[in-house]
């Protein structure tokens, strides 16, 4: 089996390459997925939350009020520290566990957005970073998802910078180009990250070209 890191910075195209990965063969673990599943009505970790901050983070149908919660904790460090301390260790352990249920001669990726930002590098066998110009997450940003300007600059702020992320890479694959492009970039990679898995030696380089 061999494991691998995914990140990338907002509008990068991690997803895209997670999704173009999966059709290659991948086993893909969603760390975003999972930390909505650990608090979803009626599991142990939602009530964690309620007891570490009210029954005011619930909504209507009894499930977490996400921007409520959002609202109070990225206001306040001690908080958003405090939830974390609740949903890290779950989204940990079902991670292992669906790791655990895949074949051992396997790829498995760990789709994780805050990689650099919390230090997990160390965790995989290797990791891919997706990068993109400041300017192409832009227009991603902008044009794609309907975000203004100035939300857009202030949630890349808010993450690692491009440097951060290529820093901790063995594969950067650079996505300032078309779908058609990526996809054929992402090909080569895996190829890579099946030799690796195979046993064979680890490709550490920049898929572009």
């Amino acid at each position: 089996m061999l494991t691998v890191g995914l990140t990338g910075g907002i509008g990068a195209g991690k997803s895209e390459v997670s999704r173009l990965l999966v059709e290659c063969g991948a086993v893909l673990i969603d760390a975003d997925r999972i930390a909505r599943e650990v608090v979803a009505p009626g599991t142990p970790g939602l009530a964690a939350v309620v007891e570490a901050f009210g029954e005011e983070v619930l909504a209507e149908d009894g499930g977490l009020d996400r921007p409520g919660l959002g609202a109070i904790v990225f206001a306040d460090e001690e908080k958003l520290t405090l939830l974390n301390s609740i949903v890290h260790p779950l989204v940990g352990a079902r991670s292992r566990e669906l790791e655990e249920a895949a074949a051992e001669d396997a790829v498995v990726v760990h789709d994780v957005p805050l990689l650099t930002e919390n230090g997990l590098a160390p965790l995989y066998d290797l990791v891919i970073v997706v990068d993109a110009s400041t300017e192409t997450q832009l227009e991603r940003l902008v044009g794609r998802r309907g975000m203004s300007e100035e939300d857009a600059r202030a949630r890349m702020a808010a993450q690692a910078t491009r440097e951060q992320r290529r820093e901790i890479a063995d594969i950067v694959i650079d996505n300032d180009v078309p779908l058609e492009e990526l996809a054929r970039r992402v090909k080569d990679v895996w190829a890579g990250l099946v030799r690796r898995a195979d046993g064979g030696p680890a490709d550490r380089r920049t898929a572009r070209e």
